[in-house]
């Protein structure tokens, strides 16, 4: 039995009390304010639902993270990179970004990216908390990832790709970017096969937690986040 969330408090369960089955499900109920979403994020927790379901909120154990000056990039990969005309933006088009993640999950598989889920994004993208990257070809849109800061920790939310490596080239531009200003890890929140071919490892709640406290002490500037090119020409 999962705790039902109050509206009057947007107070967590401590993440230690999340089911093992399903792995990491904490609590359901709440809402998606701005307040909410910064207190779950701060303390590892994170919203995962479908349109059917009521606001579910999830702490797995393990997580998946990327150490950002680890990512895996094959040599194939920055060939790719130097010869192939992308753009690269941050926070230029935040609510296309999150809008064309939905589209392409729906696509896929289903998306728990839903119109409310979208509109509380956007709400916390306006707030300064959340964060796209975009990738332009020929001045279309055609890849993207969206997350939510938390002191130096980028919390990744989804990605999308309409073209070729366009996902995994936001991703570069994304630690290309922020390492400079003291990024110290990319959170991808579940394990799979694709984010471990990129680079992925395997992160036990405890340590999560950790690196999720030492990194709020050292919250990025807010410089790193003002909508600019990025380049990646020389990654």
């Amino acid at each position: 039995m999962i705790p039902i969330l109050c509206l009057a408090s947007v107070a967590f369960p401590d993440v230690e009390q999340a089911l093992t089955e399903p792995n990491g499900l904490l609590a359901a109920g709440g809402d998606l304010s701005v307040a909410r979403l910064i207190a779950a994020y701060q303390h590892g927790i994170f919203p995962w639902f479908t349109q059917s379901d009521p606001i579910l909120w999830w702490s797995p154990n393990p997580r998946a993270v990327f150490w950002p000056s680890e990512l895996h990039i094959s040599r194939s990969l920055r060939k790719f990179i130097k010869k192939t005309p992308y753009r690269y933006t941050i926070n230029t088009e935040f609510p296309a970004v999150i809008e064309s993640c939905a589209t392409a999950h729906a696509a896929q598989s289903g998306t728990w990216i839903t119109p409310a889920m979208q509109e509380a994004y956007v709400r916390l993208h306006q707030a300064g908390y959340a964060h796209s990257i975009e990738v332009w070809q020929h001045n279309e849109l055609v890849g993207g990832l969206y997350g939510v800061q938390v002191g130096s920790v980028f919390c990744g939310e989804s990605m999308f790709h309409r073209a070729d490596n366009a996902s995994k080239c936001a991703l570069l531009a994304l630690a290309h970017h922020l390492i400079p200003y003291g990024l110290t890890l990319i959170d991808c929140q579940m394990p799979n096969p694709h984010l471990m071919r990129l680079g992925a490892q395997p992160c036990s709640r405890q340590e999560f937690q950790q690196h999720l406290q030492s990194g709020k002490r050292t919250s990025l500037p807010a410089s790193a986040f003002l909508p600019q090119p990025i380049d990646l020409w020389h990654f």
